[in-house]
């Protein structure tokens, strides 16, 4: 299947300001992208792209004041299919583990794996290891965390997720990933897109999502403790340690966000696109 993305941001800012963002999808995914989801930006202004040290696309560029608005609006060819499940995938020791994957095993800004082991053995330890632990994991997560916009905040960790047990989906994967660290399982943080393909309606209006990628049998895996099922039509745009490696926008200094939009849909083979939601 075909499915259109993108997104619009408008903001306001009172003075020339360097942004860093990162909207465009996956290196990973590029091969799948019928039309590019290029950056765009009104009014133009110079744009620099490079990789950070995850491989992850971002675009780097200065803010005149005043309004300035920033999209994309591509088309990506998708499978159709759920996210894979492997129920007899097995977790490493750790002295087994690839060097590469050891960071993922470590606290970070959101993720205080560290204050949270005592809680995580006592609460998982008699789950069989492997697949079952972690979806362990994400089922205690998603039961215990009450989802609400209202209760968004941009500095909520993993600790007082679980303290608070209200919070956004960065908040449900921070809480999960920081558990399965705890547990010697190999565990990064991944924002994206989420369709509505597949899903009963109502549906409410579109975001970016994060969900978690698990080490297991070799192989990272996708786990989704918000949702908490596989879903269609996934769309990866950045991974890392916790969201302070993949903030969407960061911003080196005052703005004020006025508007925001996302968009992800299946369109036919001879559908003419929309341009957007």
């Amino acid at each position: 299947m075909r499915m259109q993305l993108g997104c619009r941001l408008s903001f306001w800012l009172p003075q020339p300001t360097p942004m860093i963002l990162l909207l465009n999808v996956h290196y990973s995914r590029a091969s799948d992208l019928v039309r590019p989801d290029l950056l765009m930006t009104d009014p133009p202004v110079e744009i620099e792209a490079y990789r950070d040290s995850f491989g992850n696309w971002c675009n780097r560029l200065v803010a005149p004041p005043g309004m300035m608005t920033v999209s994309t609006d591509g088309i990506i060819k998708d499978s159709g299919l759920p996210d894979p499940i492997d129920l007899s995938a097995e977790q490493q020791p750790v002295d087994q583990l690839p060097s590469e994957v050891l960071p993922f095993l470590l606290p970070s800004r959101y993720c205080e794996s560290d204050v949270l082991s005592d809680f995580a053995w006592n609460r998982f330890n008699h789950e069989p290891l492997g697949w079952p632990r972690v979806q362990a994991v994400c089922d205690f997560v998603h039961n215990h965390v009450r989802f609400g916009y209202e209760n968004s905040r941009p500095t909520r960790t993993a600790v007082e997720t679980l303290n608070e047990a209200v919070g956004v989906c960065r908040d449900f994967t921070h809480l999960a990933v920081a558990l399965c660290r705890c547990l010697n399982i190999p565990t990064r943080y991944c924002t994206g897109y989420i369709s509505d393909i597949g899903q009963p309606p109502p549906y409410g209006a579109m975001d970016f999502a994060a969900w978690m990628e698990v080490y297991l049998g070799g192989k990272w895996w996708v786990f989704d403790p918000r949702n908490n099922d596989a879903r269609l039509g996934r769309v990866l745009i950045a991974r890392g340690r916790d969201a302070a490696d993949v903030p969407l926008t960061h911003s080196f200094g005052q703005h004020e966000l006025k508007n925001f939009e996302v968009w992800i849909g299946e369109v036919g083979e001879t559908t003419e696109p929309s341009s957007g939601q």
